[in-house]
């Protein structure tokens, strides 16, 4: 049995299903990322702001301290605005995940599935071959042996020429190649 055109089919529609996964779990990740660097930022924001209104005790600047106190407050609400989108973007990520393994194992059977089709295809083509070669010795021993015995009276003689025959045939039979059209060549050679 060939592997058929829908299964082959099928493997590309896997193959272009799986590869959408990925590119929309790369995308999905990419973001993911950058909320995550927005959310360093962020963290990074607030330490500034600390920082100023630290040094601003030591120095008694009164802006600094103003600004580094908004700094702080500013980072604190983005903060606050980037966790649920950053908690969203990871559950995007996980399901994403989940969908292209789902479909790159989908691919992977699908190939499986022709891989072994393609398999017993060969292992059929080669157990045909090689019984049409079986075939064709056994019956051209078959036909030696047939004339021999048409040719020969019976008794001893026709034993040791029954076995002179078959040695005869098995010298022909390496002198030919074990290929039926090898041997039709030779045939017409002789005649």
């Amino acid at each position: 049995m060939a592997v058929s055109r829908a299964l082959r089919r099928l493997l590309r529609i896997r193959e272009l299903e799986e590869e959408q996964g990925r590119i929309a779990l790369e995308s999905a990740l990419g973001e993911l990322n950058r909320l995550k660097q927005a959310q360093q930022a962020t963290l990074e924001r607030d330490r500034r702001g600390r920082r100023l209104v630290a040094s601003s005790a030591q120095t008694g600047t009164f802006e600094d301290r103003l600004a580094g106190m908004e700094e702080t407050r500013a980072a604190g609400r983005v903060a606050l605005a980037l966790k649920p989108r950053v908690w969203d973007a990871e559950q995007d990520v996980a399901g994403l995940r989940e969908g292209y393994l789902a479909r790159r194992v989908e691919r992977r059977q699908a190939k499986t599935l022709i891989e072994e089709a393609e398999t017993r295809d060969a292992q059929d083509t080669e157990r045909r071959s090689q019984q049409g070669l079986d075939d064709w010795f056994r019956n051209r021993l078959h036909r030696a042996e047939a004339v021999a015995h048409e040719v020969q009276p019976a008794g001893s003689a026709a034993r040791a020429n029954h076995s002179a025959a078959r040695k005869d045939n098995m010298s022909a039979h390496e002198e030919t190649s074990m290929c039926p059209e090898t041997a039709n060549r030779a045939a017409l050679k002789e005649t």
